[in-house]
């Protein structure tokens, strides 16, 4: 393979009792690319996100990270410590602490987790937590607790808490599910900001977030490519149209 990867999956199939969740799946994405993934539920989405993360085992193909590393070949921690980070539908962050300390853990690094909040910060990490909050829209909410956030900020907040693990790739489950509609602008924004120093995979159904996005798009069902392109190009495509647009 010649062609400059971050990612690149070939031939991927994944069966679960006999059904095949993932049929031959081939992706590549190339440094700095934002993706979005689309098609209906149970074309693969999720399964695609559990092989590069490690969480599933493919039973044959190739998934490769910066052309060389085999992640098949790895578990979930080796593989987020190379810099892939997951964020998953449902927010996840410590509700009983504050949005700055919830950072402060994401960065906690080789620290005991909880040790950290009463360690003395170190300049650095101050830095970095306030370019996190302001990445994330988040600057005006850092001394509140987390669960006192609406949906959407928490969905921010665990956005950043990835950030703060320096992710090379990103991997975003439905981020805006949920949301009102100025959360899910501003969400738009807040992915093209990350995108500008990092690559991220975008899983969506809302296709008015995904045209927000302006990225590349694959469309999935039953478990391989049906097309890709901009989403105008994929929204003309009749096989498109038959097996998701069109429902």
């Amino acid at each position: 393979m010649s062609t400059p990867s971050l990612l690149y999956l070939d031939n991927v199939t994944v069966s679960f009792d006999g059904f095949r969740a993932l049929n031959e799946l081939s992706l590549l994405l190339v440094p700095g690319e934002m993706r979005a993934i689309i098609g209906p539920n149970g074309a693969g989405k999720t399964t695609m996100m559990d092989v590069i993360t490690g969480k599933t085992r493919p039973d044959k193909g190739d998934v490769l990270f910066h052309n060389t590393i085999d992640l098949t070949r790895l578990d979930e921690p080796s593989i987020a410590r190379l810099g892939i980070g997951r964020k998953f539908q449902k927010p996840t962050v410590f509700e009983q602490l504050s949005v700055r300390d919830n950072l402060l853990l994401s960065l906690a690094g080789h620290r005991r987790p909880f040790g950290v909040l009463f360690a003395r910060q170190t300049g650095e990490e101050r830095d970095r937590i306030e370019g996190i909050l302001r990445t994330t829209r988040l600057g005006q909410h850092a001394d509140r607790l987390a669960g006192a956030l609406s949906h959407g900020q928490k969905q921010w907040l665990e956005i950043g808490m990835l950030l703060g693990q320096e992710p090379e790739l990103l991997l975003v489950d439905e981020p805006v599910a949920g949301m009102t509609d100025a959360e899910t602008a501003q969400t738009a924004d807040l992915l093209r900001d990350i995108n500008r120093t990092r690559s991220v995979v975008v899983v969506e159904h809302d296709m008015e977030f995904v045209r927000a996005l302006g990225v590349g798009v694959t469309v999935l069902h039953e478990g391989s490519v049906l097309a890709e392109g901009s989403l105008d190009d994929v929204s003309r495509d009749p096989s498109v149209i038959e097996v998701y647009l069109g429902r």
